[in-house]
Parts: structure tokens; C-alpha cells; sequence
């Protein structure tokens, strides 16, 4: 079982960036899948984007040419670099560990307001 941790949320304007971090309580070399997701207030949790082992990503349509996903095996991290953020990306963001069998970080906040 491995513990995740996220960090990087905050309030942002329109327009800004943010980098959001996912600590993992032990190696992640093992994992095939690491992902980012996010839930909006009433909306249901979606896949923002994830990112293989060896370092292949795949995005959401609404993030594409914004985000980039990249993970650090060694230091057991995955990283979420979002930029042009717009007020419908305010959401909490969750790291999630995918497979067999899931786990889930106690996620982010990230507001895009002015």
C-alpha cells in the first residue's frame, strides 16, 4: 500500500499557473499508472491526465497544450505543471496510484479567480 500526498494548491488568477506535487510514501517505479484527477462542487471526479512508467502521458481534451504531467520515479513524485488556467479548472485535484488496485491522495484545492 502506498500513501499519496498532494501539495501545490492555491489561488490562482485567470491566466496564471500552478505546480502541483504528488509524494508517494514509497518507490513508484513499480507502478505502471500514476494519474491526476480533480472534482469539481457537484460534479463528478474526472481524469485531468496520467502518465506511464516509462514516461508516456495522456490528457484530458480540456487540458491539452496546458498541463504536462511528468513523474519522477527515483524521488517517487508525479508533478502536474498547469498553466492558462481559467475559472473552470477550479476543482481539488487528487494523485491517484491506478490499477489493480487504487489508491488516492487526500487532494489539493485549486481556485482560478480574480
Amino acid at each position: 500500500q502506498v500513501q499519496l500526498v498532494e501539495s501545490g494548491g492555491g489561488l490562482v488568477q485567470p491566466g496564471g499557473s500552478l505546480r502541483l506535487s504528488c509524494k508517494a510514501s514509497g518507490s513508484i517505479f513499480s507502478i505502471p499508472v500514476m494519474g491526476w484527477y480533480r472534482q469539481a462542487p457537484g460534479e463528478q471526479r474526472e481524469l485531468v491526465a496520467s502518465i506511464t512508467s516509462a514516461g508516456s502521458p495522456n490528457y484530458a481534451d480540456s487540458v491539452k497544450g496546458r498541463f504536462t504531467i511528468s513523474r519522477d520515479n527515483s524521488a517517487g513524485t508525479v508533478y502536474l505543471q498547469m498553466n492558462s488556467l481559467t475559472t473552470e479548472d477550479t476543482a481539488v485535484y487528487y494523485c491517484a496510484k491506478m490499477g489493480i488496485h487504487w489508491e488516492w491522495g487526500q487532494g489539493t484545492q485549486v481556485t482560478v479567480s480574480s
